[in-house]
C-alpha cells in the first residue's frame, strides 16, 4: 500500500484521532501516487496511524477512514460501513427516514447518504470517496433493494477537490417528487430540486421536540423553507401559524405540505423578504407565543466568520422583539 508520512513537529490532533490530515502536516508521499488513492498513513518514525484518500488537489490531503492497519479497504468494507450505520440508526429509532451516513462522524468522511423511505440520495464531496460511488450503489442495492437512488453532488465543495459539478439518478429513472412521512405527518419532497438533498432529514427530532411549547400558540415561523417546522407546529395544537420565505417555490411547496396534512385553516405562508419583515413587526408592536428562526448559512469562508455572527445575532434580536413574555424563541443556527 502507498506510503504517506507526518512530520516530526505537528499538532497531536491526527494522533488524538482527528480524520483531516492538512498539507502542512505530510513530510512525504511515495513517489507517483494517485489522487483519490488509499494510503497508509504513518508517523515521521514509522508507527502506523492509519489509512485514508489522498488527494494532492485538495488542502486536506488526506481524509482517514481506519485506524485499523489490517483493514482491508475495498467493496467489502463499504458495504459493511453501510450495514453498520444502518444497524445503528435502527437503534436510534430510525425506520422510515433518517441520514443514513454523516460523513466524517459515520467513519465515512465526506460522504453524505440521505434515506427517503425507500429512496436514497447520496453526496460524494470528496474525490477519494467519489471513486467508490459504483461500490456504494451496489451496496445500497443490496442491503435495501430501494425504489430509487439519486445523486446530489451540484455542490461547490467538490471543486476544491477537483470534481465536476453533477447530479442525476444513479438507478433507473424515478420521480423525484416524492412524498415522505415523518412524526406522523406528509410532506412533499423534490429531491432534484430541493435544497441539498432535498429536505432537512437532520432536524426531524427538532420539529417533534417543539410539541410542547406550540400547543395553543400563535407562531411565526421565518426562513420557512418547505414549511415543516411550521406544519408540525400546527399539528402539535398551535392556534395560529403563520410562515414567511423569500422563495415563492418554497413557499408553493409549504402552503401545500399544510393541504396535505388538512392543517391549511391554521397554517399559511407567504413570500416575504424574513430579514426586512422582522425588523418592520418589531416596530410596529407585533408579538407571538412562539418565533421560530432558520435562516441560511451567512458564511461559507474563513474570511466572513465575524460578519455572520453579526448577522446572527442581528436576526435573532429581531426574533426575540416579537416574543411574548413567557413565551419561546426557537432558532436554528447553519455551521459557520
Amino acid at each position: 500500500m502507498p506510503t504517506a508520512r507526518l512530520r516530526r513537529k505537528i499538532s497531536p490532533r491526527v494522533l488524538n484521532g482527528h480524520p483531516w490530515v492538512f498539507a502542512n502536516e505530510i513530510d512525504s508521499v511515495d513517489p507517483g501516487l494517485p489522487d483519490g488513492e488509499v494510503v497508509q498513513l504513518i508517523t515521521y518514525d514509522g508507527k502506523f496511524v492509519g489509512q485514508g484518500y489522498f488527494n494532492s488537489q485538495s488542502q486536506i490531503r488526506i481524509r482517514l477512514l481506519s485506524r485499523d492497519p489490517k483493514a482491508l479497504i475495498d467493496a467489502t468494507y463499504f458495504h459493511q460501513q453501510l450495514e453498520q450505520c444502518w444497524s445503528y440508526r435502527k437503534k436510534l429509532g430510525y425506520e422510515e427516514n433518517c441520514r443514513l451516513v454523516f460523513g466524517e462522524a459515520d467513519g465515512l468522511p465526506q460522504l453524505i447518504i440521505d434515506k427517503f423511505n425507500d429512496y436514497f440520495v447520496l453526496q460524494t464531496l470528496a474525490l477519494g470517496i467519489d471513486r467508490w460511488k459504483p461500490a456504494l450503489v451496489e451496496a445500497l442495492q443490496k442491503i435495501f433493494q430501494p425504489r430509487g437512488i439519486y445523486e446530489r453532488n451540484d455542490v461547490p465543495v467538490r471543486a476544491l477537490e477537483g470534481l465536476p459539478l453533477q447530479k442525476g439518478f444513479l438507478s433507473e429513472p424515478f420521480d423525484t417528487r416524492i412524498q415522505i412521512q415523518e412524526n406522523g405527518l406528509r410532506f412533499h419532497v423534490d429531491l432534484d430540486q430541493g435544497q441539498k438533498t432535498g429536505y432537512f432529514l437532520d432536524q426531524q427530532d427538532n420539529r417533534r421536540a417543539i410539541q410542547s411549547i406550540v400547543r395553543d400558540a400563535e407562531v411565526l415561523g421565518a426562513f420557512t423553507y418547505t414549511g415543516t417546522f411550521e406544519v408540525h407546529a400546527a399539528h402539535y395544537g398551535a392556534r395560529s401559524v403563520w410562515g414567511l420565505d423569500i422563495s415563492a417555490s418554497a413557499v408553493e411547496m409549504a402552503n401545500a405540505n399544510a393541504a396535505l396534512n388538512g392543517l391549511s385553516d391554521r397554517c399559511r405562508f407567504e413570500v416575504a423578504n424574513a430579514f426586512d419583515v422582522l425588523k418592520s413587526w418589531g416596530k410596529e408592536g407585533k408579538s407571538y407565543d412562539v418565533v421560530m428562526l432558520d435562516p441560511p448559512a451567512f458564511t461559507k469562508s474563513r474570511e466572513t466568520i465575524q460578519k455572520a455572527i453579526t448577522g446572527y445575532k442581528e436576526i435573532n434580536l429581531r426574533g426575540m422583539k416579537l416574543v411574548r413574555p413567557g413565551g419561546f424563541l426557537v432558532t436554528s443556527l447553519a455551521p459557520i
